[in-house]
């Protein structure tokens, strides 16, 4: 998931140096997602992981 969040992020900056803003800012907004809903499992799985031992 975070490679997936990397690569819209590089599409987003290769779109904006492009001069496409829309697809940039949209790329970037689905970078965004992906990467908190990164943070968000890792975290889970962290406490999950030292909860069971």
């Amino acid at each position: 998931m975070l490679s997936w969040a990397l690569t819209f992020l590089i599409i987003a900056i290769i779109a904006g140096v492009l001069g496409f803003g829309g697809i940039a800012g949209a790329a970037t907004s689905i970078a965004k997602i992906l990467f908190v809903l990164f943070l968000v499992l890792f975290i889970v799985s962290f406490i999950a992981g030292r909860w069971r031992g």
